[in-house]
């Protein structure tokens, strides 16, 4: 077989492009070229600008409040031998910056916002308790759907293991 072989179908189907013979004409979407353009902002701003991550992978980076090897990693972390005896392994290396607001560090680029002070929390709320008792088998007041236990033969069986009748 020859290798100029043409996998499309013949005859050439047209379109848009190919219609009467001639091709788009390109245009300039920009007014500069993009080397210049990136000089200019937003470009430059947002490329001139680190982020949190971005600061942390840079050459010249140092914490010095970052653990240095695993003996450091444990020691920072907030299990207590004396309170907190024979604890999972897992919560033996939990950090206080995971848990706790007083850790003194930034780690992520967001400011914390104060909920106003007469907004109600999630420990305000309160919890309702229907006044009687509804026992979960009862179909009554169940939401109408034919994927109930009612209608699956081998679910609802009487005592006696007969099928009840609907």
């Amino acid at each position: 077989m020859p290798t100029t072989r043409d996998p499309l179908p013949y005859p050439k189907y047209e379109n848009d492009a190919t219609y009467c013979g001639f091709g788009p004409e390109e245009q300039r979407s920009f007014s500069k070229p993009t080397h210049l353009a990136q000089n200019d902002d937003p470009w430059n701003r947002l490329n001139a600008t680190a982020t949190l991550s971005s600061a942390r992978r840079d050459v010249c980076y140092f914490d010095p409040k970052a653990p240095r090897d695993s003996l450091d990693f444990n020691l920072k972390s907030l299990y207590n031998h004396q309170q907190d005896l024979l604890r999972p392994k897992n919560e033996t290396v939990f950090q206080r910056e995971t848990f706790t607001e007083d850790h003194g560090r930034i780690l992520k680029n967001r400011v914390k916002e104060e909920a106003p002070p007469g907004e109600r929390t999630l420990s305000a709320l309160v919890q309702w308790v229907s006044p009687r008792k509804e026992t979960i088998d009862s179909v009554d007041g169940a939401i109408v759907s034919h994927h109930s236990a009612a209608t699956n033969r081998g679910y609802s069986r009487k005592q006696d293991g007969g099928f009840y009748s609907i």
